[in-house]
């Protein structure tokens, strides 16, 4: 028998904080319809993601008859101010990931803080890519905040 032990283990820590030129309420309905069925991939093309909005609920892509991937589960949900996800999310190897969506109001809109933190065996070319998705999903949010 031969056992074999490599384990890089990688954390990662991004915090974004965007404002909008809009509710609270407005921002909250943006984020959860981003974070569910508007959630787009590369190219724009649908991810056909589900977000059970209550405590325990899944985040999970749904691939039609009963595939897909499980992204996570609401930890936390108080609207319309704090949306928490824990689980794998994008990553289909040994990682561990929480995600914090905070909106406070701010002035004449509202701000959205997101904070990602992740552990585990999570490959460069993962780490390298996350803070330039998350500001295009901010910027998603934000567009739509203010478009409503």
């Amino acid at each position: 028998m031969t056992t074999t032990l490599q384990a890089e283990q990688q954390g990662v820590h991004i915090e974004r904080t965007i404002d909008i030129k809009a509710s609270p309420r407005a921002v909250w309905d943006a984020l959860l319809d981003e974070v569910g069925p508007k959630s787009t991939g590369e190219n724009g093309k649908p991810m056909n993601m589900k977000l059970e909005a209550w405590p325990g609920g899944r985040l999970y892509r749904d691939l039609g008859n009963n595939t897909g991937h499980l992204w996570g589960h609401v930890q936390v949900i108080k609207p319309p101010a704090l949306l928490e996800i824990w689980g794998p999310l994008f990553m289909s190897f040994a990682a561990v990931n929480h995600v914090q969506y905070r909106i406070t109001e701010n002035g004449n809109g509202a701000r959205l803080k997101l904070i990602h933190r992740a552990f585990g065996e999570i490959p460069a070319e993962y780490r390298d890519g996350m803070a330039e998705g998350w500001s295009e999903i901010l910027e998603n949010i934000r567009k739509a905040s203010e478009q409503r």
